[in-house]
């Protein structure tokens, strides 16, 4: 964000502009390293004039500038070549939130006369063939990895959004034209000259400043320097947390399809994947917390100007059903985790169940097995007068003895499996049903 060639004070947010200047946001995909160091608040570098209060207590969940370079004008290469227009300076800076989130920022302004046909084709370009612009000989992206070594190679997102500040020719015409011809130039800035019927939402002062919209395209005239920077401020909120919600939603749809084709044949595994699936899942609440919810509202800088751009950039974005939506994506996405872990829990308990059953059925089988002879062998043991030292324990005579050691066992085993079959069978709802729900009462008067 460039030091503006505008005049205005603290004070008073209107303002007079030479110089036309545009700022084009572009979300970036890819990933900073999170030990790199910052270059400081935004407030501490651009000047955000009376607004730098309300943004000093908001530090902590503002994105911070990590790379912050001037450009020649003849470096920044388009295309389709610069539509006639001459830059006299320009800058990008990068910008990181909190939860790594990345922002590209161009600054630029020009010199001379920016007709609003010749406008319109140079945002075009900075928009739809944003891969193919050139500091030099060289990519943009491919410029910024080498300065700033990411962990993820950077890519362009989907959200762009450009900020036109209107000065000399282009802003006497704005604000001292009527309404029939305010909507014509607005038009052919903000939606490209494709939607002739269209009229941008806008915010007006007749003669003193102007603010209109479209989804990716905004124009303010007339406003001082603090103010641009505040509005850009907004709209940086915005492409962020619409490049989050794209982002979550995405996530939530893969943790899905993981829930889903996931194969595990041990608890362990299964452990480990409700493990991933959970992690997942507060990730993308934290997004949704702090990188979409923590900029939707005007608490950054509740201000009428400020709010009134944020409300109607919001709406036009469709961020706040967006998010709605997303939030309920992964509610639903959480209950399906719980669902399964519950599942999981109930498959274990019954696995140890039947453990139980089976080691304890072992144990008496061993049991009923390991008495009758150790009744047998306590018998021959004994010195008594019917155990004769000379006859082999398997003698005939020593009949009686086996059957006092082993019918007692084998009718209590038969007595325990009749009971254990009947019990299998027997009949009968396993819970007592409840008492009815009495209807409910129509509301009196009906």
């Amino acid at each position: 964000m460039i030091p503006a060639t505008s005049s205005g004070t603290a004070g008073l947010d209107s303002g007079t502009r030479q110089l036309t200047r545009v700022l084009v946001l572009f979300s970036l995909s890819g990933s900073l390293d999170q030990q790199r160091p910052s270059l400081g608040s935004l407030v501490d570098r651009f000047d955000f004039g009376r607004f730098a209060l309300h943004l000093k207590s908001s530090e902590a969940v503002l994105p911070v500038p990590v790379l912050v370079e001037d450009v020649a004008p003849g470096e920044l290469r388009l295309p389709h070549g610069d539509h006639g227009l001459a830059l006299a300076s320009a800058e990008f800076a990068v910008l990181a939130t909190p939860r790594g989130d990345i922002t590209l920022v161009l600054d630029c302004e020009f010199t001379g006369p920016t007709p609003p046909d010749a406008l319109a084709a140079w945002l075009a370009d900075t928009c739809f063939d944003r891969d193919l612009i050139a500091l030099g000989a060289r990519p943009l992206l491919e410029v910024l990895g080498q300065r700033l070594a990411p962990r993820e190679p950077l890519a362009f997102g989907q959200n762009v959004h450009q900020l036109v500040f209107p000065g000399g020719e282009l802003r006497e015409e704005l604000l001292g034209a009527d309404a029939a011809g305010q909507s014509v130039v607005l038009n052919e800035i903000v939606y490209r000259g494709r939607m002739a019927t269209s009229q941008a939402p806008n915010l007006r002062n007749h003669g003193t400043t102007l603010s209109a919209h479209g989804r990716g395209v905004s124009v303010h005239a007339g406003w001082a320097e603090h103010v641009e920077n505040g509005l850009t401020l907004v709209a940086i909120g915005m492409v962020s947390a619409l490049a989050v919600l794209q982002r979550t939603r995405l996530a939530a749809f893969e943790a899905m399809r993981a829930n889903q084709q996931a194969s595990a044949s041990s608890p362990y595994e299964i452990r480990s994947l409700i493990s991933q699936l959970s992690a997942g899942v507060n990730e993308l609440q934290l997004d949704l917390a702090f990188g979409v919810e923590a900029y939707v509202d005007s608490l950054l800088i509740p201000e009428m100007v400020m709010e009134a751009f944020q409300s109607s950039l919001r709406d036009a974005l469709g961020i706040r059903d967006s998010l709605d939506n997303s939030a309920r994506m992964v509610e639903r996405l959480t209950s399906v985790i719980s669902a399964r872990s519950a599942a999981l829990d109930a498959e274990l308990s019954e696995r140890d169940d039947r453990r139980d059953r089976t080691v304890s059925v072992l144990v008496a089988i061993a049991t009923l097995i390991a008495l009758p002879p150790t009744l047998l062998l306590a018998f021959f043991g004994v010195n008594a007068k019917t155990v004769n030292s000379h006859l082999s324990i398997f003698d005939a005579r020593y009949l009686p003895a086996y059957l006092l050691a082993w019918v007692p066992f084998l009718v209590l085993a038969v007595i325990g499996y009749v009971r254990i079959i009947r019990t299998g069978r027997r009949s009968g709802p396993l819970l007592t049903p409840t008492a009815p729900i009495p209807a409910q009462r129509p509301p009196s008067g009906s």
